[in-house]
């Protein structure tokens, strides 16, 4: 039977816990990392509404976007909607699972299905990088008189536990020393947000337009100071991204798209000369679609013979009038 380590493993192969930002709780929610799953669900949101759709559907893995817990609940109590949320998923056997902003980060992640919607060209991160660990491994030269073999090998950080597990499966000797160094410039590199060329110039109306029919929205919030002006360079950053427009200016961005701008951040960025396009947080969404299809390909490949439901519920909480 598959379990939701199992899922969880394969899932943080692309990305990783520890590309989240610091103090995101990324990762387990709630309930059990070793219970068995015959049906999970992908969301953005792990609301009342998207609870129920699984309840409805037998479902007993939920695989969230956004976290269903941002911050330790105390009270527990259960006449607040989201705390009988929790309760209804422990009481259903529910297992949640949080990817956030490790799912922002990875390559081929979150923001980079962004770029995919406007056929950016030439990306590369939007903020500052990170680079993940490579080590380097060898066996000890025992004082015995016996041929001794030194194996050397380069693996990334994020199986460590797996290889220093199958050594010490398969190695002769039950004591046994090995080495472990750090090695710089190898490996993958890890880095929030968006910036690429759109394969023809428009306008930043022409953008904001775009937005509204590629993300199915009734109508998104511009900045600028003229906005028939023409735009090629993108900055793309999905969620709340409003802070970092400074690093949008730096990556010579003519226009940047994000959610959540605050009216003085606004001010800020019209007076800044950058043109930003607020389309909102829930863009975010179009993740439903891809996790779906990166779960189905790997039920298949590892065999996990599991179910596979997309949530269809919005949770887009306004509404435009």
């Amino acid at each position: 039977m598959t379990k939701v380590k199992d899922i969880v493993s394969k899932f943080e192969e692309l990305a990783p816990k520890w590309i989240a930002e610091d103090g995101d709780p990324v990762g387990l929610q709630l309930g059990d990392l070793n219970q068995e799953v015959h049906k999970m669900m992908v969301t953005l949101d792990v609301r009342p509404e998207t609870v129920q759709e699984a309840i409805d559907h037998n479902v007993d893995f939920i695989f969230a976007h956004h976290p269903a817990m941002f911050r330790p609940v105390q009270p527990l109590d259960l006449s607040i909607p989201q705390n009988k949320m929790y309760a209804e998923i422990i009481k259903h056997g529910i297992t949640v699972y949080g990817a956030h902003t490790n799912l922002d980060n990875a390559n081929g992640g979150m923001n980079d299905w962004l770029a995919e919607v406007f056929d950016l060209q030439n990306t590369e991160p939007l903020l500052p990088t990170r680079e993940e660990e490579h080590s380097y491994t060898g066996s000890k030269n025992e004082m015995v008189e016996m041929v001794q073999k030194k194996i050397e090998v380069f693996f990334p950080e994020r199986i460590k536990k797996q290889v220093l597990f199958a050594m010490h499966e398969n190695h002769p000797q039950e004591d046994f020393i090995y080495d472990l160094y750090q090695v710089e410039g190898l490996g993958q590199k890890f880095g929030m947000g968006r910036v690429g060329e759109l394969p023809k110039s428009m306008t930043v109306k022409e953008f904001a337009e775009k937005c509204n029919e590629v993300f199915d929205i009734p109508g998104t919030r511009v900045i600028s100071k003229d906005i028939n002006k023409t735009v090629k360079r993108i900055a793309i950053l999905g969620g709340s991204g409003a802070r970092f427009y400074t690093n949008a200016l730096q990556k010579r961005a003519d226009l940047y798209l994000t959610g959540d701008i605050s009216y003085h951040v606004g001010h800020d960025i019209l007076a800044s000369g950058l043109n930003a396009v607020d389309a909102g947080h829930y863009i975010e969404y179009i993740c439903k679609p891809h996790l779906t299809k990166l779960f189905s390909k790997w039920n298949q490949n590892e065999k996990w013979n599991i179910d596979i439901y997309q949530s269809e519920i919005n949770t887009n909480p306004y509404q435009f009038i």
